[in-house]
């Protein structure tokens, strides 16, 4: 731009990507260190930690179409700092835990303020900002979440210096007054700024290469509903969420109990998968935009099958190292990119709403992995069968990819009923 302000789109990816960040270490990683935390103090099975992983994704799901529709309505600003109030209230409730079923209600408004405050809030936030460069931004998106897995373990360095109630408590302020700032800078909208996509001062020539599917058209949730590509994309995303899953579950949890390391060093282990998730996702930026996203995808599911094979079947350290690489960057690469083909897809008007009716299917593939990890390990006294049948599960998704082909284009009256982008 003439006056050579940054271009508000990389402010709103660097505010995403801090509270990603404070997510994944705070949340999402954060559940299998206090599982293993909580299973010494209490006691509670596996398969008890699998269903309550289970079932605060489950209804986040459940309630992400109304995240979406709520979002359209009140602005992802006041939307996301609800949620970071009830964050906050979760996790004072959980840092009081003493039985199960106090856990689970802690754990469910925990669940319900990250939903208001996460995943769906942040990448609807920033898909609007870009087109040519949505790879590259949602890869640098995504390398927050990275960072803040890679310092999970921090999380268990608090709960040995100062117990793990204390610890609970001051993640949950951190995670409420980073909500608060972070929305100040997510929530900003381009049609009030004024800028054009990409941060362009000038259009794109027609001569420039897009991605593959990227389209005018911009489709409303029904229009999306009667597309393959919106039931292909949700199938693959959930069959690549089963190794996830499973693993953020799932892996202190084998790596103590299976291979009988320290929580210390299983610790250390889960949080090196981050790093090389952020490897993932800066090559998948790189590569996002240039080459077909699907072939990078497809890859990236074979990535995840082979190391959970390997780290299973072959107890060495050189298969958990070839694990922790293999699945941290085939998650780095493959997580972002199957934003971007929404986006590329069905534009960014309804992506909100149409973000939320897809989780209700992705969120199988986050339920059944780390239920199948659990229940087998239970029952055969360890995960190999588990995670042998997840592996094999994760590698038939590919099939759902081959046929995420691009939508038809709209008809001229459909077209007409699709929303405007909105900052047009």
């Amino acid at each position: 731009m003439s006056d050579r302000r940054i271009f508000t789109g990389w402010k709103v990816v660097a505010a995403s990507a801090s509270l990603w960040g404070l997510q994944s270490m705070l949340w999402m990683q954060g559940f299998g260190n206090l599982a293993v935390e909580l299973r010494k103090v209490f006691g509670w099975s596996k398969t008890f930690f699998s269903f309550v992983f289970v079932g605060t994704r489950a209804s986040t799901a459940i309630f992400n179409p109304a995240v979406g529709s709520a979002l359209a309505k009140w602005g992802t600003k006041r939307v996301m700092r609800v949620g970071g109030a009830l964050t906050l209230v979760g996790y004072l409730a959980l840092a009081s835990v003493q039985t199960q079923v106090h856990f689970v209600i802690a754990m469910a408004i925990a669940a319900l303020g990250m939903g208001l405050a996460g995943f769906i809030a942040i990448t609807a936030a920033l898909v609007q900002w870009f087109e040519r460069k949505r790879a590259r931004a949602l890869s640098l998106q995504t390398m927050g979440m990275a960072i803040g897995g890679f310092a999970g373990p921090l999380l268990v360095v608090g709960f040995n210096q100062f117990g793990w109630r204390p610890t609970i408590v001051g993640a949950g302020f951190v995670l409420a007054i980073g909500t608060w700032l972070a929305s100040r800078v997510i929530g900003l909208e381009r049609k009030d700024t004024g800028e054009p996509v990409d941060g362009l001062a000038e259009p794109a020539s027609e001569a420039d290469r897009r991605a593959e599917g990227v389209s005018d058209n911009h489709f409303t949730v029904q229009q999306a509903f009667r597309t393959r590509a919106f039931w292909m994309i949700s199938l693959g995303h959930a069959s690549a969420l089963l190794v996830v899953s499973a693993t953020i579950a799932h892996i202190a949890l084998y790596l103590t109990e299976d291979r009988g390391f320290t929580a210390q060093r299983a610790a250390l282990i889960a949080g090196l998968i981050p790093v090389f998730q952020f490897v993932g996702t800066g090559l998948g930026g790189y590569l996002g935009d240039r080459v077909n996203k699907r072939a990078i995808v497809s890859v990236a599911m074979c990535a995840h099958a082979l190391g959970l094979i390997l780290m299973t079947w072959i107890e060495s350290s050189i298969t958990i190292g070839a694990f922790v690489v293999l699945h941290g960057v085939a998650w780095g690469a493959r997580g972002p990119l199957m934003q971007a083909i929404r986006a590329d897809y069905f534009g960014s008007s309804d992506f909100a709403k149409i973000m939320g009716w897809s989780s209700l299917i992705v969120t199988t593939g986050m339920m059944i992995g780390p239920v199948l990890a659990g229940v087998f390990a239970d029952a055969t006294g360890d995960y190999r069968v588990g995670f042998t049948i997840i592996a094999g599960m994760a590698f038939s998704g590919n099939i759902f990819w081959a046929f995420a082909t691009p939508p038809p284009p709209l008809a001229s009256e459909d077209v007409l009923v699709s929303a405007t982008p909105k900052g047009v």
